[in-house]
């Protein structure tokens, strides 16, 4: 599945950082990964801290995919409004899905140290409301997350006009927030997973999935065997392709980047994560070298051909947008792209095991705005799952809702 076109800016930035061998001989393990991107080496992160052996296995270059397209911005606010997902699921558990992504944000933090050089920062996140018609629905949701401790301030248009110099007529400030360079971290993680015993192929295409009573049996392309205990697909948008019945709808997403602005032409930009309440939205974030990263423009196409065709238009409309957001700068595209991604009907995640192939296939699903954020708290969802534990999102995240 051909996940991205263009050009994006972790790619050229870092270059092919790693290459991991092919798999030359069959193998067994407690727990197979399937998927090199970035939920995959969350994943394998957190059961190899829990002394299981753990292989990972991706059919092309580790974090090639999705993970090199991603605008990686970590947020604990997902494409599900609090007070729109409270409706549909209930208060008290809409509110435990929210208090999980925030106490991702710092977890992802801690890993990020932990390997270090991943360009990882806290930032406040910015959600602004289109137009006045959003207003009343915006003030609600600043509400329900007030009333249940997530740490938010309300802007008028006089105050974003005063701290932002926006004319967006009201917004939701959010203090925890985060950038990461997703190929970095990604592809850092599982060298270092590596030195530690994980052990990590690139170039190795998984053919088929056969579990029984006691074990999984996994079949490569070329005819290789890798037995495990236990097997988690994580391989991103392709995962799909693994169920008979779709989950999920694949939609494509444009991005650009601009040249180096400088820290003082970005001002307080240069810590705060922005969105806003129309849909698609624009979504903006710095780099570490003062970029200004840019996003949005998301529709239904997933043929890549088609969708590689719209790259130039989408990323001029995206600039249009932007220009007008911050009329005094340069934001000319200096790299451009498009990356699929797939959608879910409540915006949430889908982690566990499928009816289809049993307790011993468990599925990594991180599908939506926030896959980074939902991979953190989906790797202690696998893990709970393969020990047998109980955990208190295994029935919000799981197959069973649908």
């Amino acid at each position: 599945m051909d996940l991205k076109s263009g050009y994006p800016f972790w790619a050229i930035k870092n270059g092919l950082m790693y290459a991991f061998p092919k798999l030359e001989q069959s193998v067994s393990c407690d727990v197979l990964v399937i998927g090199g991107g970035i939920t995959a080496a969350l994943i394998a992160h957190t059961l190899s801290a829990a002394a299981l052996d753990v292989v990972i296995v991706e059919q092309r270059d580790v974090a090639w995919g999705s993970t090199a397209a991603s605008t990686a911005m970590l947020q604990y606010e997902i494409d599900s409004d609090l007070v729109d997902l409270a409706k549909r699921i209930g208060e008290p558990e809409a509110a435990r899905i929210y208090a999980a992504c925030a106490q991702a944000i710092p977890q992802l933090q801690a890993i990020a140290r932990e390997v270090g050089d991943v360009d990882f920062a806290m930032k406040s996140s910015l959600y602004a409301a289109s137009s006045w018609l959003h207003v009343h629905h915006l003030e609600k949701e600043f509400a329900i997350r007030s009333k249940h401790g997530l740490e938010v301030e309300w802007l008028s248009r006089s105050e974003l006009r005063k701290r932002f110099d926006i004319g967006y007529p009201g917004a939701i400030l959010s203090a925890l927030g985060a950038q990461v360079d997703p190929y970095r971290m990604a592809s850092r993680l599982l060298q270092k997973l590596r030195k530690a015993g994980v052990r990590v192929f690139d170039r190795t295409r998984i053919a088929s999935i056969a579990p029984s009573s006691k074990s999984v049996l996994c079949t490569t392309d070329t005819g290789l065997g890798l037995r495990a205990k236990h097997v988690v697909v994580a391989a991103g948008y392709a995962t799909q392709k693994w169920l008979a019945k779709s989950v999920a709808t694949n939609r494509s997403s444009y991005a650009y980047v601009t040249d180096p602005l400088g820290a003082d032409a970005l001002g307080i930009w240069r810590d705060t994560l922005f969105w806003e309440t129309a849909r698609p939205y624009l979504y903006a974030r710095t780099s570490a070298d003062a970029r200004l990263v840019i996003g949005g423009e998301d529709d239904a196409i997933d043929i890549a051909a088609r969708r590689d065709l719209r790259v130039a238009r989408k990323v001029a409309r995206l600039q249009k947008r932007a220009q007008r957001l911050w009329p005094s700068l340069n934001l000319d595209p200096a790299y451009a792209w498009a990356g699929t991604f797939a959608e879910t009907a409540d915006g949430l995640p889908f982690f566990g095991a499928h009816k289809q192939y049993g307790a011993r296939v468990l599925f990594a699903m991180a599908f939506g705005g926030n896959g980074i954020t939902y991979s953190a708290i989906g790797a202690d969802l696998i893990l709970a799952a393969i020990q047998r534990r109980k955990h208190p999102l295994a029935q919000c995240f799981g197959f069973e809702r649908i």
